[in-house]
């Protein structure tokens, strides 16, 4: 296979070389540094390789490894490629459980890694810590320990890992949690009840922890429950938490959209964007015990999302809603910088956004991917259809862009 037909590269520009967890290194969707691919052709990528099963979730990458998670013979995997597409390994797990939406899989969420451990779970309940060879050193299944999930839709949340644990959040009706396992044994260092009371499917969380730092401490940033807090990932203490996202108690707002951080902000995304429902607020990080009326800084009315979780790039939000609308906005106000739209079609946007050298990559369901420059100003860069559906969210990483479809994954970039 060619390369691609043209590349921006920025010569001598140091290079994001790992995108450890779903929205890499900062949890934020973005690469400040390296030059990323404007324009290809369909059939003229570095290389794509044929995956095993239909999987959502988005590619990790550590050392020029790639890593994922899909279904192979009805069983749950992980497995690994090299930097040319390689295959290098594939464990497999216990019984997938599939999908049941369309856009929906056994594997929805993203595997995490330090570089040492590799974590992944399924929608089976499958929680597994493995090395970065494969190897399994411990497994362990959520529903049977815990009872099943009870939401309306596929599992999305995703693994994290702190200095010493895997961490996972379940947030559903029933009882809801968040819990940390040692990453070498898989024993259960703490559980911490996160119960909220919410109107009908308001308890229903498909977001994904993300690992901050509270006055000098390790925290665990979460959203779900109609609630964003703060807790302690030595013990999952609660440090600080803020509710009233959802004043008229709205019912079917569940939290699909994670949070995002910026200038000392938390961007949430809260309501039903796609149903002409949108809530977007900006709460002030730290602060302690109940927030809500100190911390919490704006709120919009007018727009927000309700799959794609935003992105943030030199201290600027980029919210990309479902049905292909830009905006890019100050965390600290919540005020717009400028506003635009990707060109429409009877798809909506699951897949979240990233940008990398100012240029934000955006992937419409039918698989069609836009580059648009965002940095400054908005302007449509290149559009190309990848020729099968896309729901996870694209990587930016060591001057390349991983796509992963529902039949391959895909890179792009020069050779």
């Amino acid at each position: 296979m060619v390369a691609i037909v043209s590349c921006c590269v920025q010569a001598g520009a140091a290079q994001t070389e790992n995108w450890p967890r779903w929205r890499g290194p900062q949890d934020n969707g973005s690469a400040t540094t390296g030059g990323y691919p404007v324009k290809w052709e369909t059939n003229s990528v570095l290389w794509k390789v044929r995956l095993p099963g239909k999987g959502c979730s988005t590619p990790i990458v550590w050392n020029q490894r790639i890593y994922l998670t899909a279904p192979t013979n009805g069983m749950d995997a992980a497995l690994a490629f090299d930097w040319s597409g390689k295959p290098l390994w594939l464990t497999t797990f216990d019984k997938e459980q599939p999908g049941k939406h369309r856009n929906g899989s056994g594997s929805n969420p993203s595997a995490a890694t330090d570089g040492e451990t590799l974590a992944v779970y399924f929608k089976s309940g499958t929680l597994a810590a493995l090395d970065m060879d494969g190897k399994v050193r411990w497994q362990t299944n959520l529903v049977t320990a815990f009872g099943p999930e009870n939401l309306f839709w596929d599992q999305g949340t995703s693994p994290v890992l702190t200095r010493r644990d895997v961490v996972f959040a379940r947030m559903h009706h029933g009882e809801s949690w968040v819990a940390a396992f040692d990453k070498k044994t898989g024993a259960l260092r703490w559980k911490a009840a996160r119960n909220y009371e919410t109107p009908v499917e308001g308890d229903n969380a498909y977001t994904t922890p993300v690992v901050i730092e509270h006055e000098g401490k390790e925290a665990l940033l979460i959203w779900g429950g109609q609630h964003v807090s703060a807790h302690d990932a030595s013990n999952g203490e609660v440090f600080w938490w803020c509710g009233d996202f959802n004043p008229k108690q709205t019912g079917y707002w569940p939290q699909v959209a994670s949070p995002v951080t910026g200038k000392g902000v938390v961007v949430v995304a809260s309501g039903r964007s796609d149903k002409g429902q949108p809530r977007f607020y900006g709460v002030k990080l730290g602060g302690k015990g109940d927030v809500t009326k100190s911390h919490k800084l704006w709120t919009r009315e007018d727009t927000g999302t309700f799959v794609p979780t935003p992105a943030e790039y030199k201290g600027l939000i980029y919210l990309l809603r479902d049905r292909g609308e830009i905006e890019c906005l100050d965390p600290e106000t919540g005020k717009k910088v400028w506003s635009d739209a990707l060109p429409k079609a009877s798809s909506n946007f699951y897949s979240s956004p990233a940008v990398a050298g100012g240029n934000l990559y955006a992937i419409r369901e039918d698989g069609a991917v836009f580059v648009a420059k965002v940095e400054g100003g908005y302007e449509l860069l290149n559009e190309t259809t990848m020729g099968e559906r896309v729901i996870a969210s694209p990587v930016a990483v060591a001057n390349r862009l991983l796509i992963r479809g529902d039949k391959h994954l895909f890179c792009i970039g020069e050779k």
